[in-house]
């Protein structure tokens, strides 16, 4: 099996100024492709620095791929550290000076005459070429070696690997690997796990429990000859886990409580509108992030002030006055508010204390009530993190606004 490497190229990197996503997507894409990553560089834009990396990941891995140092400043030294290492030459190459000019012409933009140094590649390399930028990536194989060179911009590298890289890439390709997420909401990873019990030990597929920021996840992982036969391992099981763990999964390979919810609301024919206090608008970000979200979201307000509270909402003063802002009686009737106003099928609101601090109350940050008011029905859910993270707060705080809008629609199935 084929050992390979990822070395990002980048100061900015190791400063922290950006997020290193390309190397989460690539070790993801090889794992599907059989292809296992042993190790993970990271590595400034120095000469000395970047040759050392060079020589030691193509001394102890099979495959080396680069991202970033491909563009046409003069600290993009990627493409000639690498090149220099493997032993070829940079030559023009005119093909790739008519690529990066047509790029130009198409954008309705003159060339600088620094981007022709994007023009120079080994003779000897296959050339992937860029539909999103000007940087063309590069591959080289030699003595049992192979080179990939990609750019550092995630909308470039990307669609780049998938479309040229992975069949640049096919001989090493030893399986495919498929995997699959039960995502779930209001369990812990702990419990989550135990109600998977002996599945947690299967071989083929695996599953392996994960959490993330107020919610956690089964991811279900199948190797066979093609996909459709790593599905057939995998669904049994993904079948199996949805049973135990029942009403507390939301959602199979969706990437957040939205993309479950939304598609919900559709079906049902049904409107939603929200009133926010602490999430300040996170619920309605959410939904509308969806395409086609403009069939069931009616609108949403930002209530923060106690007045606009009682002027857009209808909170009654001595609500307010008697149990205060973060309490289940001002988000009951903040959601009976909103729905009211709106005329919306369902009405969602969220009032709470993000913190960090404790308010003046003495309430401690994480004390959150999201409540939900329908014809007939009505509910609202006391929420306790017991953190004082501003940012996860408000974003626990607005997944279980929404996961209150499915576990509706599936209690008024029943």
């Amino acid at each position: 099996m084929a050992v390979c490497e990822i070395l990002a190229v980048g100061t900015e990197i190791l400063l922290g100024d950006i997020l290193n996503t390309n190397t989460r997507f690539l070790s993801r894409a090889l794992a599907d492709m059989g292809i296992s990553v042993l190790y993970h560089t990271a590595v400034g834009d120095n000469p000395g620095r970047l040759s050392d990396a060079v020589k030691t990941a193509l001394g102890r891995s099979d495959i080396v791929i680069t991202t970033g140092g491909l563009g046409p400043t003069p600290d993009d030294i990627t493409r000639d550290i690498c090149t220099k290492e493997f032993g070829y030459e940079l030559v023009f190459r005119p093909e790739l000076e008519a690529e990066i000019k047509a790029y130009f012409d198409r954008a309705g933009r003159t060339m600088a005459s620094s981007n022709l140094r994007q023009a120079y590649a080994p003779a000897e390399a296959t050339v992937f070429h860029n539909l999103n930028g000007t940087a063309p990536g590069l591959g080289m194989k030699k003595d049992g070696k192979t080179l990939v060179l990609l750019p550092g911009p995630p909308y470039e590298a990307e669609p780049m690997f998938r479309q040229s890289v992975v069949p640049f890439l096919e001989e090493y390709r030893t399986c495919t690997i498929v995997s699959h997420q039960v995502r779930t909401m209001e369990t812990g990873e702990s419990n989550m796990a135990q109600a998977a019990g002996e599945l947690l030990d299967s071989e083929n597929p695996t599953v392996a429990p994960y959490c993330k920021m107020g919610e956690a996840f089964l991811r279900v992982t199948a190797r066979a000859e093609t996909s459709e036969e790593a599905d057939s391992l995998a669904m049994p099981v993904i079948e199996e886990l949805k049973k135990r763990l029942g009403d507390y999964v939301y959602g199979i390979d969706v990437n957040g409580i939205e993309e479950a919810v939304v598609p919900l609301l559709k079906e049902k024919n049904l409107t939603v509108a929200v009133a926010e206090s602490c999430t300040a608008g996170l619920v309605a970000k959410r939904i509308t992030d969806i395409p086609g979200a403009s069939a069931v979201f009616h609108h949403g307000v930002v209530t923060y002030a106690n007045d606009v509270k009682e002027k857009a909402l209808g909170v009654s003063h001595e609500t307010l006055e008697t149990y205060g802002a973060v309490s289940e009686e001002t988000a009951r009737e903040m959601a009976r508010g909103i729905k009211k106003v709106s005329g919306a099928d369902i009405g969602v609101s969220v009032t709470g204390f993000a913190g960090p601090d404790s308010d003046e109350e003495g309430k401690a940050p994480g004390l959150i009530y999201t409540a939900l008011c329908a014809d007939g029905f009505e509910v609202c859910e006391k929420i306790e993190t017991g953190r004082n993270d501003r940012e996860y707060n408000r974003f626990v705080a607005s997944s279980r606004a929404l996961n209150l809008i499915r576990k509706y629609i599936k209690e008024t199935d029943r």
